[in-house]
């Protein structure tokens, strides 16, 4: 009986993690009043890598799906929020030293338009302003440190994301989820057996012995990727030849005081340093290439960089496969956070990306009324969300103006691009419309016409300045948009 005729009753999903606990929430949320339960087999042994990490606005919206208030989860997992994000040091030669990428919030709608109109400006020449953080909400909030919480009284939704440890995110998430019904099995996987004839996962044998089997898997083991590379035997589509880093080190500082609700992302060397605030502490890190740099050269920058040299805290290297997998559902087995894919976190994407694949795949499912009738379409999608993605930190590097060491220089030379992204950047440069060919593309889904504009304005990828200025043109100054904002920031509290 193949996997499209029998009805689904159990579930296993392997491996643990912020990941693999937010699918078992998601699917016991969602379906144990249909009948299936979900397990979740995890090795004891098996460490979770618990760095801060940070979220988009979409992570709000899990809470909120599950019915778990910010005061019931942020406390346990050190959370703070998040509205923003810093980029330093990544263009200095075009005059900027560091420039935001906000996330965009329901008032935004006033002045996103004089934001990309100001560039178009900009691009023929003229003196205005293109500063992203101050054409959106979010980047005003950050600047003075407001928490993104409006009273009842302001009549716009405000977007934001969080700061938390993944570590402590995952075993809330295990604890909560084990509450509420969701069988753990505490065990490490053997062997993973597959069916004779359909080529199915059939069961997972378990260093004690027993046999867990299911009708549908999840692979959550990380960039072992246990069920769907080794037993499936799934491609793997590495982006090495334009994304070079491939390995990082992170240790933990003093916490901020006063903490601002943004991530900050320093360009050094050989890649750049994440700064996140949490309650207890501050999250760093380095994510570096290891062509460029060795791990030693790169603690050593990292603990110069935090000011940590004479410091004992213990540093963490880890090692990244960037890339993704060719099929992120296969036959009875779906793949979710590092066994489907990683892009490296410079934009917080890797939950945003875990989150949207069980969602899509939830969807995806029971439309097809728990058979595999809508796998292609869904393994289409979920590969170009990670080529569109990848893009947009592509550029990141392909933008940069830094010449102090070769991996800045080859990343900027490099001329590995995919279409989409030299169709993006040939509009930009030839002055055309922006946002007609993000919608020509359909990557709103992805990263949208804000985002993009905050990227390239905040990159300073404009002309010269042109001699003759008509003094006018300004939208930011004729629509007193600095006015406007101050006026939205009397609503808001300190963080």
């Amino acid at each position: 009986m193949t996997q499209t005729s029998k009805k689904i009753k159990k579930i296993v999903i392997a491996g643990g993690g912020t990941a693999g606990w937010m699918a078992a929430s998601l699917m016991h949320h969602r379906w144990a009043s249909k009948g299936i339960q979900v397990y979740l087999v995890e090795s004891p042994a098996i460490g979770i890598i618990g760095v801060g990490e940070g979220s988009t606005p979409t992570l709000k919206r899990f809470f909120q799906d599950l019915n778990i208030s910010e005061s019931e989860w942020m406390p346990e997992c050190n959370a703070t929020y998040k509205v923003n994000i810093e980029f330093s040091g990544w263009s200095p030669h075009s005059g900027i030293n560091s420039y935001s990428h906000p996330f965009i919030s329901q008032v935004d709608v006033f002045s996103e338009k004089h934001f990309y109109m100001n560039c178009l400006t900009r691009r023929h020449g003229l003196d205005v302003n293109t500063r992203p953080d101050e054409f959106l909400l979010n980047g005003w909030l950050a600047k003075q440190g407001k928490s993104p919480i409006a009273p009842s009284n302001f009549p716009f939704e405000v977007e934001y994301g969080y700061h938390f440890d993944s570590a402590l995110l995952g075993h809330f998430l295990a604890k909560r989820a084990v509450k509420l019904g969701v069988k753990h099995v505490q065990a490490k996987i053997e062997n993973v057996n597959l069916h004779s004839e359909s080529g199915d996962i059939d069961s997972l044998l378990l260093d004690s012995g027993e046999i867990l089997d299911a009708d549908f898997f999840v692979d959550s083991t990380g960039f072992n990727s246990l069920l769907m590379q080794k037993a499936l035997n799934v491609g793997f589509t590495p982006f090495s030849s334009n994304l070079f880093n491939d390995a990082a080190v992170a240790m933990p500082s003093e916490s901020i005081s006063p903490t601002l609700p943004q991530t900050k992302s320093t360009a050094l060397s050989s890649g750049w340093a994440w700064q996140i605030p949490l309650t207890h502490r501050t999250g760093n890190g380095y994510v570096y290439s290891s062509k460029y740099i060795n791990k030693e050269q790169a603690e050593f920058e990292l603990r110069s960089h935090l000011g940590l040299l004479d410091s004992d805290v213990e540093a963490r290297h880890l090692k990244m496969n960037v890339g993704q997998i060719n099929k992120h559902w296969h036959k009875n087995c779906l793949a979710i956070g590092l066994s489907q894919g990683f892009i490296e976190p410079l934009e917080a994407t890797a939950l945003h990306l875990t989150q949207i694949s069980i969602e899509m795949f939830m969807d995806s499912f029971e439309e097809g009324q728990f058979g595999n009738q809508g796998q292609a379409l869904f393994n289409k999608e979920m590969n170009e969300r990670y080529e569109r993605v990848r893009d947009y930190i592509v550029a990141h590097y392909k933008l940069n103006t830094r010449n102090d060491s070769s991996y800045w220089v080859d990343s900027r030379e490099n001329m590995k691009l995919s279409e989409s992204l030299l169709q993006l950047l040939t509009v930009w440069y030839e002055k055309g419309d922006l946002p007609q060919e993000i919608y020509r593309q359909g990557l709103q889904n992805h990263f949208g016409v804000t985002s993009w504009h905050c990227l390239l304005a905040g990159y300073g990828a404009f002309p010269r300045i042109a001699k003759n200025q008509p003094g006018i043109g300004d939208k930011y100054k004729e629509f007193e948009l600095g006015t406007f904002f101050q006026g939205c920031l009397l609503n808001f509290d300190d963080n």
